[in-house]
Formats: structure tokens, sequence, C-alpha cells
């Protein structure tokens, strides 16, 4: 049985670096963001790795949320 994003050519979980990239911002930027609880992280023993869904959802709820 094939999971649902077995599919994707994506991996589901994506390193900060990774993720960083797909956000266009630095990882210092991203650490700020995951430490003010803002994006979603998960901690797997010393590795943190970030949902690629969470990041989608990131992007989606930050939308428009532009300074004038």
């Amino acid at each position: 049985m094939m999971h649902e994003h077995a599919l994707d050519d994506e991996p589901r979980l994506l390193t900060s670096k990774q993720a960083a990239a797909q956000l266009n911002i630095s990882p210092r930027k991203l650490w700020s963001l995951t430490n003010a609880k803002k994006i979603a992280s998960v901690r797997i023993g010393r590795c943190v790795r970030y949902d690629a869904q969470d990041i989608r959802s990131f992007i989606d709820k930050n939308r428009g949320n532009t300074r004038s």
C-alpha cells in the first residue's frame, strides 16, 4: 500500500536548510520563527525537521501580510 506522500517528489520532512530555501529566508530567520512558535517543527532526537505541509500552511497563512 502506497502512502499519499510517497507519490510526491518532495520529501515530507525537510531539513532546516531545505525549509529555509523553500521560504526564501536564511536558516537563522527560520530558527527565529521556530523559537517564536510561529512555524511548526518536528524534533527527532537532536534533529529538527519541518513538515512540507506546515511550510505550505505557513505561506498560505502569511500571504498578503506585508508591512506598508
